[in-house]
């Protein structure tokens, strides 16, 4: 048996090895000071996060609702306000609304984004969204060709702004932090998003119950009633996206 020792070379190198990493963690560490960055900052501390997670769960909490109001709405009865569609029907309409999002995915959302910027885009769209979803009781009114071709455009215009504002927000998330940091940032944006999801749909289902018993009421009958509360939820998220509330963090 022979004992292996390290020979001079062996040392040097080891040497030179360990003062490079020294060397490479100052310099690391003093790009950090220079922007700003606490590499040990805490994330519940982190403003920027806080704030796009905060925007960002309040639009999920909107969008679920949404999607559960939407499928319900589609197959009432139209004496409820419904649009008596079968389930077929919907179907074609969510995968026509997928095709839209998927095309705006890929080849219209990079360019707003890169020229307006995350945080404009968001405002932008959910401002758009407005009108687009108080239009829907009067969609109901129509029948025939003009009555899909409307919703089928409402929707995808409806759902293509949605993302838009989503993918924005989860932008903002991942650029609040550190890349070393993305990781459990995401983590928490997911928790506390899973929670707003949890609730989208019970509330959604029961708003549209009790708006479509109210046919008869004199202030936002009907459905009116249900698609004005989400548009309130809407606009709470745009006024998030203000200052001082929502800050973006400045690479």
């Amino acid at each position: 048996m022979h004992k292996s020792k390290n020979t001079p070379g062996d040392e040097s190198y080891e040497e030179l090895e360990a003062a490079r990493r020294k060397t490479c963690e100052e310099s690391i560490g003093i790009e950090d000071k220079e922007r700003g960055v606490n590499p040990e900052k805490s994330l519940y501390k982190n403003w920027p996060l806080i704030s796009s997670i905060i925007v960002y769960c309040v639009f999920s909490l909107h969008d679920m609702a949404y999607t559960e109001i939407f499928s319900l709405w589609a197959v009432s009865p139209r004496k409820i306000g419904g649009l008596s569609y079968s389930s077929e029907a919907v179907g074609v309409i969510l995968s026509i609304t997928g095709f839209g999002m998927l095309i705006n995915q890929l080849f219209l959302y990079p360019s707003f984004s890169k020229y307006l910027g995350p945080v404009m885009v968001t405002r932008i769209c959910g401002v758009l969204a407005i009108p687009v979803l108080q239009s829907y009781p009067f969609i109901a009114l129509l029948s025939g060709l003009s009555l899909s071709i409307l919703l089928n455009s409402a929707s995808a215009i409806k759902n293509c702004l949605s993302m838009c504002i989503i993918t924005s927000t989860f932008i903002l998330q991942n650029r609040a932090v550190e890349q070393h940091q993305r990781g459990a940032a995401n983590g928490i944006s997911m928790t506390v998003m899973s929670l707003f999801k949890a609730i989208g749909p019970a509330c959604g289902g029961a708003l549209l119950s009790w708006s479509e018993k109210r046919r008869d009421a004199a202030f936002l009958p009907g459905t009116h009633m249900v698609f004005t509360l989400l548009n309130v939820v809407e606009i709470v998220g745009v006024l998030l996206t203000l200052k001082p509330f929502l800050v973006e963090r400045k690479n």
